[in-house]
Parts: structure tokens; sequence; C-alpha cells
């Protein structure tokens, strides 16, 4: 994460947290970064040097017309210092510290099997307990772990998987 993202992304967080606004600028500012992502025009209005400033400007005032203001304000700004084109990183990093702010922790759990509804819960809950945050989790599954699960937070990744295991153990025995 580059430091121009978190300074942007605290600037918009700080801003909408005094007003008290960070639910609907966590939307818009959502809803904006996902049509970025399914819309090409859309990004190459934003990426493209040969596209006139005022006429980009004007473009993403229509775009942005019934978004809340700090969204509007906070694009129109980026565009104007030629940081538009990282808005989708900008945009992860505000999550993250709305999720702080919310004591919401957003983890990515990766098992070797799919897991029962049951035992998802299960893990969740620990880690509930452990965080004092409540838990968002998205599941993937990967065979090539062989067994257990790789847990992923942020920068922090625990590797309880039995592929983690033999790479520690080749590396220890490498080692020696």
């Amino acid at each position: 994460m580059a430091v121009a993202h978190r300074i942007y992304a605290d600037a918009l967080f700080q801003a909408a947290l005094e007003q008290d606004r960070l639910a609907k600028v966590r939307e818009d500012l959502g809803d904006f970064v996902a049509a970025v992502v399914s819309v090409p025009e859309l990004e190459a209005l934003l990426t493209n040097p040969e596209i006139d400033r005022a006429n980009r400007r004007a473009a993403l005032e229509e775009i942005l017309a019934d978004a809340d203001e700090l969204v509007r304000n906070f694009v129109l700004l980026a565009a104007e210092k030629g940081r538009a084109g990282e808005i989708a990183e900008i945009a992860r990093e505000f999550d993250r510290l709305v999720a702080a702010q919310e004591k919401r922790l957003e983890v990515e759990l990766t098992t070797a099997v799919e897991l029962t509804d049951e035992e998802a819960k299960g893990i969740l809950a620990q880690i509930e307990k452990a965080s004092g945050r409540s838990v968002e989790a998205t599941r993937k599954v990967d065979p090539e772990l062989v067994g257990g699960f790789v847990l992923q937070a942020g920068w922090l990744r625990v590797d309880a998987s039995v592929r983690g295991r033999l790479e520690r153990l080749r590396n220890d025995l490498a080692r020696s």
C-alpha cells in the first residue's frame, strides 16, 4: 500500500467521521469503484492522460451528481491531483479504516475442503473471541493445502495448513 493511498484514505475517513457520514461515504465510494471496475470507459476517463482536465471534471461531476458530497469532492480532488486511477486502492484502505472504527475484522478463511456452516461458525467465533471484534469472512477452498486452514486478516497471515507445516519442516531441515 502506497503512502499516498493511506493519506488520501485517511483524509476522507476523518472528514466522513467528523460529519458522521461513514456509512454513506463508504457505500457511495464502493459504488463508484464498482462502476470503475465494470465500465471500461469510466476507467479510461480516470486514467487516460490525454483527456482534458476540464472535460474529465465535467464528466465526473455529472457521474457523481447523486453521490455524497464528500465522495464527489474527493474523487474530483483525486482526479485533479492525478490519483484518480488509484481510487480502488484508496477505497480499500478507506474500508480498512472504517472496519477498524466499527471494530469489525474482515478475514479470508481458506480451507483444504469445504466446511459446513457450523464448522466455519465455530472457527469464526474463536476469532471473534480472541480479537474482540465482529468478524466478516470470505471463504475459499484450496485442495493444495492438504488439510487445515489459512487465515488472512489484513497483513496478518496464520497458516495452520498441512502444506504450510511441511514447508516449514523442509526449511528447518535445509538450515540444519
